[in-house]
């Protein structure tokens, strides 16, 4: 079958630890913030919260699959009892499991989520696994591609060259700590590729190699890099997306009450923009039902608890305020 979506990246399990005795300290700009805890002692915390089956690409299928979408995910696990939990999950959500790769010898990602306050601080650990594109017989409607770790320059050609081959598949790149650090030179065409690469403003920044502040200079970069469609994130001042037809702000749906934590906000907002287009709506409206999404996964314990129907996401755009809605810049 023609998957609506295929995701790529790693998957791995979230252990969530609920810290109630630390503190955070930040320089004069309120930048480089540092989490800090007692040395040498014994450290109590809240509680803790298993996440199986998440991660960049992982968030995405599921948020596709729940908004009605036909979604399968490639991603690697271990044969071990965490991979079962991570597969079972998957098909607990909708998302097809048929491409998931099992590997002998090999651990599960498995990553613990320093939770203060509303922010979290993630020890990560990625396996290193034996990538390789899935043999379709009919390529995807889309292609999400996002976080993959250390090691897996030679993946991403073989994604270049799969999406060379199969123009009809849209490529949505959400570029991961690994992929950022590479720079663009050996991953040049995925930008080139791409119908929509999102990145936050720290993210940008650092893939164009410049510190730059103003948003529409940053779009014009990215989209210099032969994006058709840029769209950076900057927290709670929104989003922001340029393509042909210019350049508009996207404004964050209000919180209904105050963010619970807000591990993937971000995949929220980029994987139901993709789910709406596939639907058919404008850019300018598909992003509105992203924000909600997002709003809706920050109250919840994961990326992926709070990721909404499309019933759902209607009818907290019937709520919506009169100022949200995308204006031109």
């Amino acid at each position: 079958m023609a998957f609506d979506v295929l995701t790529i990246g790693d998957t791995v399990i979230d252990a969530f630890i609920r810290l109630k005795d630390a503190r955070v300290t930040c320089d004069i700009n309120d930048e480089n913030c540092m989490l800090s805890m007692r040395f040498g002692d014994k450290i109590p915390f809240e509680f803790d919260v298993i996440v199986p089956g998440v991660g960049n690409s992982s968030n995405a299928a599921v948020a596709c699959a729940r908004l009605g979408l036909s979604s399968t995910v490639r991603v690697s696990v271990g044969r071990d009892e965490n991979g079962k939990k991570c597969i079972a999950s998957f098909e607990g959500n909708g998302v097809d499991t048929s491409l998931v790769l099992e590997e002998e010898n090999k651990k599960t990602n498995y990553h613990y989520v320093l939770w203060y306050e509303s922010e979290r601080t993630i020890l990560i650990k990625h396996e290193h696994f034996t990538y390789s594109m899935p043999k379709l017989s009919e390529p995807p409607k889309w292609i999400y591609l996002s976080s993959l770790g250390e090691g897996t320059l030679p993946y991403h050609q073989e994604i270049i060259e799969y999406c060379k081959a199969n123009p009809s598949a849209k490529l949505v790149f959400q570029p991961g700590t690994f992929q950022i650090q590479l720079g663009v030179e050996p991953i040049k065409e995925l930008y080139a590729l791409a119908e929509i690469v999102f990145c936050n403003k720290e993210e940008a920044q650092r893939i164009l190699g410049i510190h730059e502040e103003d948003i529409r200079k940053l779009l014009e970069g990215m989209r210099g890099l032969g994006v058709k469609v840029a769209v950076i994130t900057d927290g709670r001042n929104g989003s922001y997306v340029m393509n042909d037809d210019g350049a508009w702000h996207a404004p964050m749906y209000p919180d209904p009450k105050p963010p619970l934590e807000r591990t993937g906000a971000g995949d929220a907002t980029a994987s139901t923009t993709m789910a709406y287009l596939e639907k058919g709506l404008p850019l300018s409206e598909a992003i509105l039902r992203g924000h909600i999404n997002s709003a809706s996964v920050v109250q919840e314990i994961g990326a992926q608890k709070g990721l909404l129907s499309a019933e759902e996401i209607e009818e907290w755009y019937s709520r919506r305020p009169a100022d949200f809605k995308a204006v031109a810049l």
